[in-house]
Parts: structure tokens; C-alpha cells; sequence
């Protein structure tokens, strides 16, 4: 029979951290092993008064957070754990969380030595105590990058190569979030199904991996008219996500997104497929409107 090192220990594979410009708003993200133990977190977590939302995106729970410190009156079974503080320091941003009996085991032990976390500070843990513990986390900026027509009637799948080179050009420094497919108006010069694809990172190198990530796609597309747009920024405006809507609903001339006024948003390879790429920005993680078939009358 195996031994289990740690029976009263599950551990975070990965906890990541974006913040905005103005250190007014924090993402926190914790990557989770045990779907039981992360739908608990954001039952009881959201209750605490720094939580501004809670989204479960595959593999991933997103804390929005803002920054301050607040003491919790914890209780049992109706409040037994939470987030206390978020400081933006600098290029580092610092999590407290709190909790009692198997709470405090969560808050305390099976965070603390998560992949991306700088340093911590922990209570002991476990029983019936309340511990809590405190994280470092690098300060990340959000990476968006759109990517259409990489594909040709013979062969290829954009929504494959994107989420590939993805894998490919993730390390340390920029972490892997999320993909998604966006529907877009049905042209009649597309391959098949029209789709552009957005691949989202957390990242402290954008510049260095929007190369990468530019690297490989002019190696492996397949099109002459593959286009590439980066957009770096905590959520893409309101005139992104419009332009986005337009191209779903619609043809749109590929001279349309130079309207755009938002700073964050960068061209990268100009081919007639840059339309899609930029449209599909701003739908990241935002799935059920990104597969929305529009037809031109909805």
C-alpha cells in the first residue's frame, strides 16, 4: 500500500495576479487541483468585502479583488473562511487569506508553496484553529492576443495552431489563462466556419512574448493573409468590444479598426485576417456571446 506524504494537504498548482494601471482593481488567479475544495473557496470567499466578483473559468477560480485590509468575523459553516487583504506594493502584490478548521487548512497550508508565489507567511494549521497566511505574488499585466486566417480550404485550424503556440511560448514569465473561439459574421470568402481565436496570458514580458508568439504563427500558418493584434490591458474598452460586435453581426472593412481609441491594442501582422483578430479580443473568457451565431437580423 502507498503512502500519502501530505493527507491533510491539497496543493495549488499555480496562483498568478494581474492588476490594473492604477493598482484600483486585482485579478487574482488560482489554478486548483480539487474542484470541491475551489467551488468552497468561492462560496464562502465572495462573502468577504475586498470580493468584488467570482468567475470559474475551466481549470482556474478569478477573484476580483480590491486592494485594502478588513477584518472578518468568521463563523462557522455560514462564514468559515475569506480574503482579508490585497496590497498592490510596487511590482508585487500581496493576498491574506483566513479561515478556521479545514478553512484554515486551505487558507494557510495548501496555498502557500503554489507555483508564482514569491514568498509566504503562514499560521499553523488544522483541527478546529483559525490560521491564516499571507502570499507574494508578482505584479502581472493582462496579454490578449487575437489571431485569424491561419488555415486554407485543403488544410489547418486556427483554433488548434493558436492554442499550440500558446503551449509553446508559455514559461514563467507569461503564463497561459485561457482560449477562445469567437464567432464571427459568415463572409463569404471564409475558409469554413469563421471563427477568430483570442488566447489570453498573464504576463510581466509582453513585448517578449507577443515575438514569440509572431515567431512561431509566420512559421506554422498555412495563409499569406493571417492576422495578428495584441492588446495589453486589464479589460478591453468599450469601443474594442463594439467594434467586436460589429464583426460579428456583419462584413466589416479592414479599415474599420483604426476607429478604435484604446491605447492597449497593437497590430501585429496586418493580413486581411487582422478584421477577425482584433474582433476577437475583447471576447475573451466571454464565451457564450463569443459563439453567438449572428446572422445580420439578431
Amino acid at each position: 500500500m502507498e503512502n500519502i506524504s501530505e493527507p491533510y494537504v491539497i496543493h495549488y498548482p499555480r496562483i498568478i495576479a494581474v492588476a490594473d494601471n492604477s493598482a484600483n482593481q486585482v485579478e487574482l488567479i488560482e489554478f486548483f487541483d480539487c474542484v470541491g475544495g475551489a467551488m468552497w473557496s468561492k462560496c464562502h470567499y465572495q462573502k468577504s468585502p475586498l470580493v468584488e466578483s467570482v468567475r470559474c473559468i475551466g481549470s482556474t477560480m478569478r477573484y476580483l479583488l480590491k486592494p485594502g485590509t478588513v477584518d472578518l468575523s468568521l463563523e462557522g459553516s455560514r462564514f468559515p473562511a475569506g480574503i482579508s487583504s490585497c496590497k498592490v506594493e510596487g511590482e508585487e502584490i500581496a493576498v491574506s487569506y483566513i479561515g478556521m478548521g479545514g478553512g484554515g487548512v486551505g487558507a494557510a497550508a495548501c496555498r502557500s508553496d503554489a507555483a508564482g508565489v514569491l514568498r509566504s507567511r503562514s499560521d499553523p494549521a488544522g483541527g478546529g484553529k483559525v490560521a491564516g497566511a499571507t502570499i507574494w505574488l508578482p505584479r502581472m499585466q493582462r496579454v490578449l492576443i487575437g489571431v485569424d486566417d491561419t488555415d486554407t480550404p485543403e488544410e489547418g485550424a486556427t483554433w488548434t495552431l493558436v492554442h499550440n503556440i500558446a503551449r509553446a511560448v508559455e514559461d514563467e514569465r507569461s503564463v497561459y489563462l485561457s482560449h477562445t473561439i469567437v464567432q464571427l459574421f459568415p463572409v463569404p470568402y471564409r475558409t469554413k466556419n469563421c471563427v477568430g481565436l483570442v488566447a489570453e496570458f498573464a504576463s510581466s514580458d509582453p513585448e517578449g512574448l507577443a515575438l514569440r508568439f509572431r515567431t512561431l504563427l509566420e512559421k506554422y500558418t498555412l495563409s499569406e493573409k493571417t492576422g495578428m493584434a495584441v492588446y495589453c490591458g486589464f479589460t478591453p474598452s468599450e469601443d474594442l468590444l463594439a467594434y467586436g460586435r460589429k464583426v460579428k453581426r456583419g462584413e466589416v472593412g479592414a479599415n474599420l479598426f483604426s476607429s478604435i481609441r484604446d491605447p492597449g491594442l497593437r497590430i501585429v501582422m496586418r493580413g486581411r485576417g487582422i478584421v477577425g483578430a482584433v474582433a476577437a479580443i475583447p471576447f475573451a473568457t466571454r464565451y457564450e456571446e463569443a459563439l453567438e451565431l449572428c446572422t445580420g437580423q439578431n
